[in-house]
């Protein structure tokens, strides 16, 4: 039961880790003009940005589980009872993201920039690709996954390869 209880709160810190970055890259921000972020935050209404992420979360919590499960069943069998109740505990969390992407968007885009952005995405084809956005994210987290472990195979082989060239025995 202790070991249970370790592996639980270990997985519990590994998400909490994750959101510290957003956490820092908020307060560093400086503060968006007012009529800035509340043009913002309609375009991160009229994208549907949470509706997005809360999508996502199942695939981000997926693609936690090998590394934190390790292939010991009576940790896949924790991780997955642990699961559902995590991104359950994270619903109230969305609205902290809404704001921390308007705030994003605000400093970044003027007001104007903004409106024009949340016309594009009440256009036909603005609505077609939020429709699709979370599937091509999906692929494109896929993708670069794939591309990321064939390019770590060969950046591996090619950096002991030259670290051998200079003498070393790797």
């Amino acid at each position: 039961m202790r070991h249970r209880l370790l592996r639980v709160t270990g997985l519990l810190v590994v998400l909490m880790s994750l959101s510290a970055p957003l956490a820092r890259a908020q307060t560093a921000a400086p503060a968006p003009a007012p009529e800035a972020l509340a043009v913002a935050r309609e375009l991160v209404t009229t994208m549907h940005l949470v509706d997005q992420f809360k999508a996502l979360m199942p695939a981000i919590m997926k693609s936690f589980k090998p590394a934190i499960v390790q292939g010991r069943n009576d940790v896949e069998h924790d991780y997955d009872a642990l699961t559902p109740v995590l991104l359950d505990s994270f619903q109230a969390r969305f609205s902290e993201l809404s704001e921390a992407i308007a705030i994003v968007y605000a400093n970044n885009f003027s007001p104007d920039d903004l409106r024009g952005l949340i016309t594009f995405y009440k256009s036909p084809v603005g609505q077609k690709l939020l429709e699709k956005t979370p599937a091509v994210t999906q692929q494109s987290l896929l993708a670069g996954q794939k591309f990321g472990q064939s390019v770590a195979v060969e950046l591996r082989q090619r950096i002991i390869e030259e670290l051998r060239k200079k003498g070393h025995n790797i």
